[in-house]
């Protein structure tokens, strides 16, 4: 029984040999909060595939900008890592953990074996592949299309409903955005505290905070 294989249903019915040696070599490890996961530079040694937490990976620019590209939560793998392992080339983003994480780790050896003989292993590889594609495409448009947090936090600040009733939906319609765009930089808003997300409603818990963003 390997009892982590309930985080990945996409997985917990392939009976391939290359799938099998790589469960039995497969270890559960423990990150704490704040902890590195790679560097920028860094070899890929193993796949990983998140049990618990967020690992927060992103882009460092020269000037010191930070650029986070996408969170990897509970049932997720790190597209930036397959893509290392399988191109077998250098990271070009750095990871930390956000909060205490628990994964399970596969020798980068087994996990090419697996992937050679498992069309189930590939369909989920990249099924996460198109998803962050898509995510990270969006990202792109917001950074290059204007600043649609500073303008976002402008909108949620004309509003005079307290809790504001909307959905992500209606505010990127009305920024000119995707929702999925819009829902990210919300849950960036709720992390730092400046919102509260719930069923079709914004609560603004930091006002000055939004103001001050609105204005750069």
């Amino acid at each position: 029984m390997r009892p982590w294989l309930d985080h990945f249903p996409a997985l917990k019915d392939i009976t391939t040999p290359g799938w099998q040696a790589a469960c039995e070599q497969a270890r559960e490890i423990q990150l704490p909060p704040g902890q590195p996961v790679f560097h920028t530079g860094d070899r890929c040694q193993q796949f990983i595939l998140v049990l618990e937490g967020s690992v927060r990976v992103q882009k460092l620019s020269e000037s010191g900008r930070e650029i986070v590209l996408y969170r990897v939560e509970s049932g997720q793998s790190c597209i930036l890592t397959t893509a290392c392992l399988l191109g077998n080339s250098p990271y070009q983003a750095e990871a930390f953990t956000e909060t205490e994480v628990r994964a399970v780790a596969i020798p980068s050896r087994a996990f090419e074996q697996a992937l050679d003989d498992s069309k189930q292993l590939r369909d989920f590889v990249f099924a996460g592949y198109g998803q962050r594609l898509t995510e990270l495409l969006m990202l792109i448009d917001a950074i290059s299309f204007g600043r649609l947090d500073c303008r976002l936090a402008a909108r949620l600040l004309k509003s005079d409903d307290t809790p504001i009733r909307t959905t992500h939906q209606q505010l990127a319609n009305e920024l000119g955005s995707a929702r999925e765009v819009i829902s990210r930089t919300l849950k960036e808003f709720e992390r730092r505290g400046w919102v509260k997300l719930g069923r079709g409603s914004i609560e603004v818990i930091d006002a000055a905070q939004l103001n001050n963003l609105s204005h750069m």
